[in-house]
């Protein structure tokens, strides 16, 4: 370990209180820590970059979910692109950059059999975090094996600037379908139309939502890949063609719900679509698919040489400014996969 390194602190953030809502400032705490010393068969890394994705905020609380609760006095968790800077290991060497689950701090300690080397001369290392990584395979797998789309149909996309949507509609267009993207404000509609080529995209913030949707989607909809929930899929649902199938991904419109929406209840006309129009909903978690990595990863690196993959990133600096990017990432605030740049 460098002297440099020796003399600095370990800054990290931890889950201070359980959040009801939406998460506050004091629903987090930073601290200053020695960087932790590796043992025999550790390595010692430095982040670089630090993903920030909405799924951690269903672990900051402590109901039943697919994984455990980030425990209060915990560190948040993450993934993080991290630099070798100590090895005990002979997996990995000093310099090299790697894949793993730092949390939001900014060195970690971790086994170095257990971390994926990753090579900067095939893309840029932060694509390891977004279209090239997690969600980039969350839009693969979840469009692929539950989605099944055939040439000719209509995809519709919630969310599509984000790191999953948008991957998920330039994925619909390569298999041959129509691809119509929700997505909030105008400059984010314009980007998934001129910039990632989508047919449409549609404000979700439009009060005549259902009604330019349905003009969007002609033939109706034969996928919908769900990313938010809420009003989005209330617009949605009307348009689902029979057969349809609905890979549920996220519900971002509802992680900091503390009470059910207002107005009447909706689950006997869901329930009635279902039936009647033999619809096909499933949800999963990008881990039921981690097989699919090489397949994916050889495809979509392949399109994004071509050009027919294009990917946006949002990145903060430092670890100062990781909980208002979270924050602001729940929001909508984000333009592309949301990134914090920890270090160089």
């Amino acid at each position: 370990m460098s002297e440099s390194i020796k003399n600095s602190v370990n800054r990290r953030i931890v889950l201070a209180s359980r959040p009801k809502g939406e998460p506050r400032d004091e629903n987090f705490r930073m601290e200053s820590l020695p960087v932790p010393v590796p043992g025999d068969g550790q390595a010692l890394m430095r982040t670089i970059y630090l993903s920030l994705d909405p799924y951690m905020r269903g672990r900051m609380s402590d109901g039943p979910s697919y994984a455990a609760p980030v425990q209060i006095g915990e560190v948040m968790t993450a993934r993080t692109v991290s630099e070798v800077v100590e090895s005990k290991s002979a997996a990995v060497q000093v310099g090299d950059i790697v894949l793993c689950d730092a949390g939001w701090q900014e060195y970690t300690v971790a086994d170095g059999t257990k971390v994926q080397k990753l090579d900067p001369s095939a893309a840029p290392v932060s694509t390891a975090l977004g279209v090239l990584g997690m969600p980039g395979l969350t839009a693969y797998t979840g469009l692929l094996n539950i989605g099944q789309p055939k040439a000719g149909e209509t995809v519709v996309v919630a969310a599509a600037a984000g790191a999953v949507g948008a991957v998920v509609g330039q994925l619909a267009k390569i298999w041959g379908c129509t691809a119509i993207g929700i997505a909030g404000g105008p400059e984010k509609c314009d980007y998934v139309v001129k910039e990632l080529g989508f047919d449409a995209c549609l404000d979700h913030r439009s009060e005549s939502l259902g009604a330019e949707l349905k003009a969007a989607c002609g033939k109706g909809i034969d996928i919908y890949f769900e990313n938010v929930g809420g009003k989005v899929f209330e617009a949605v649902l009307p348009l689902l063609n029979p057969f349809s199938r609905i890979p549920v991904c996220g519900l971002i419109s509802s992680y900091n719900a503390t009470e059910l929406p207002p107005g009447p209840d909706q689950t006997p006309i869901l329930m009635r679509s279902i039936l009647t129009k033999r619809l096909t909903f499933r949800g999963f978690i990008v881990s039921d698919y981690w097989s699919q990595y090489p397949e994916f990863f050889r495809d979509v690196s392949g399109w994004i040489r071509e050009g027919r993959i294009k990917y946006r990133e949002d990145v903060a600096e430092g670890i100062e400014d990781t909980v208002s990017a979270f924050q602001g990432l729940l929001k909508g605030k984000n333009f592309g996969k949301m990134l914090v740049r920890m270090s160089r």
